[in-house]
């Protein structure tokens, strides 16, 4: 069973910076998909940014050039910097594993974090 366990997130006024992580507990985890979510009341969760185990990247448009998704596969760990916050980045944010399908599959997801933006 894979635990992700996340850190980071609070309370920031726009135009500040977060910094979030999330370690997995997974010898898997160099060759698995990372990515970062956020749910905003009365909204579906969405993608954010996401890392392959190869390290290419993509973004949400809405966050481009602000935030950066990194990992280092030596901690089983992935980030998310997220600078030039603004209110419309309040969420809880979740981080996701994504098993290669040669290794099963399958989806595992952190227990969430509350990221709050104020003006």
């Amino acid at each position: 069973q894979v635990q992700l366990v996340e850190s980071g997130g609070g309370w920031v006024q726009a135009g500040g910076s977060l910094r979030l992580s999330c370690a997995a507990s997974t010898s898997i985890f160099s060759i698995s998909a990372m990515g970062w979510y956020r749910q905003a009341p009365g909204e579906q969760r969405a993608l954010v940014a996401r890392i392959t185990g190869g390290g290419s990247t993509n973004y949400a448009d809405s966050v481009k050039g602000r935030f950066t998704i990194s990992r280092d596969n030596a901690k089983n760990t992935v980030y998310l910097q997220m600078n030039s916050l603004n209110v419309e980045d309040t969420a809880v944010y979740y981080c996701n594993l994504a098993v290669p399908l040669s290794w099963g599959g399958g989806n595992y997801w952190s227990q969430g974090t509350q990221v709050t933006v104020s003006s």
